[in-house]
């Protein structure tokens, strides 16, 4: 069965490249983009079809990639039925709004990506709605893997997985600014300190992911006695750095409810 894509936009993009990469073929896939020059760079691009929303009622796997005010709307019109899968990636709508445009028994699976989803290293959370199956949550994983990381989580979660890996990258672009802007302060060329901090980042991620270890064990590990990390670890609990993620992660949880609302 094919696979259709209701927006062909960044995170579109990113999915169906993925599923394309991992051997899925684009004769396969279907996309329903409005703008035109964006639609040709697609089928350009991946060979893939660009079609109107009346072809998506043959596609097995449809996937809501486009921005949430029109989602509703669009899920209602195209009359979908219940041996269909419904996967969005659309921030803040809640599996009843997706269930009820959808229609009666249409198994809709709700999903959270991130950014790093478009360079194949996203954070994917997703949740099952009352007519999805084990089945449709395999078949949603298995889609979404292209991009990144899956997790399952009840829907009540999502708003904390929103604040913590949703909006989580912007945290960690934060940071590296920070550390780029302060190391051309105390004298170095700003591409050489863009340089050092983000491969720091980088190196410091696949430490975590690879050895499993828990960060204050890594942490810790760079922390020689009297040296140059403890002082400055100290300088960043003075400065209120934990205290301020905490907060961050409360804001964004809150806002995200208050959008999904």
């Amino acid at each position: 069965m094919s696979t259709a894509f209701l927006g062909g936009g960044k995170m579109g993009e990113a999915l169906l490249a993925g599923l394309i990469r991992g051997g899925t073929s684009a004769a396969e896939i279907r996309v329903v983009e409005r703008d035109v020059e964006r639609a040709a760079y697609l089928t350009r691009t991946y060979g893939i079809s660009a079609v109107d929303t009346a072809e998506v009622a043959e596609a097995g796997t449809i996937v809501v990639a486009v921005k949430p005010p029109v989602v509703e709307e669009l899920l209602a019109s195209l009359g979908l039925r219940p041996d269909q899968l419904v996967v969005s990636v659309a921030a803040g709508i809640s599996l009843a709004k997706l269930e009820a445009a959808a229609g009666k028994d249409v198994p809709v699976v709700r999903s959270m990506p991130n950014t790093p989803a478009l360079v194949g290293q996203g954070m994917i959370a997703i949740s099952a709605g009352s007519s999805a199956t084990a089945v449709h949550l395999d078949d949603a994983e298995r889609l979404l893997a292209t991009a990144g990381k899956v997790v399952r989580v009840p829907e009540s979660q999502l708003d904390a997985v929103t604040a913590v890996s949703g909006s989580g990258p912007a945290y960690f672009f934060l940071v590296v600014e920070a550390l780029i802007d302060a190391g051309v302060v105390f004298g170095l060329p700003r591409a050489l300190a863009s340089e050092l901090a983000v491969q720091t980042a980088l190196g410091a991620a696949t430490m975590m992911a690879e050895t499993g270890e828990h960060p204050v064990a890594l942490k810790e590990a760079v922390t020689s006695p009297g040296g140059t990390t403890i002082a400055a670890l100290r300088a960043l609990e003075a400065g209120g750095l934990r205290a301020a993620i905490a907060d961050a992660v409360e804001a964004a949880t809150r806002r995200s409810a208050e959008l999904g609302g």
